[in-house]
């Protein structure tokens, strides 16, 4: 997990793909300027997965709020401070 990003969104009428790209942007732009540097931070694209069914997506929520834990970053999903989740 450190090297990705599992993020999960309720689109509502937004474009999936320029929310995306404003993240990739005014992500990098803002740690590029802490570190001091320049350059392409994000690889290109992503992977998207709908979810289409509302019982679905508790389980998709805890997989997501878990994957610290799971990647070995922290041993309880309360210990990871950059956690937060409305559907869990």
């Amino acid at each position: 997990m450190p090297d990705h990003l599992h993020w999960l969104v309720a689109l509502k009428e937004a474009d999936l793909s320029r929310l995306v790209l404003r993240v990739k942007s005014r992500s990098t732009i803002e740690i590029n300027r802490f570190l001091g540097r320049s350059g392409r931070m994000w690889q290109k694209g992503y992977h998207d997965h709908a979810i289409r069914q509302e019982e679905d997506l508790r389980g998709v929520a805890r997989y997501v709020v878990a994957n610290p834990v799971r990647a070995g970053l922290v041993q309880s999903v309360r210990d990871y401070p950059h956690w937060d989740a409305r559907w869990v």
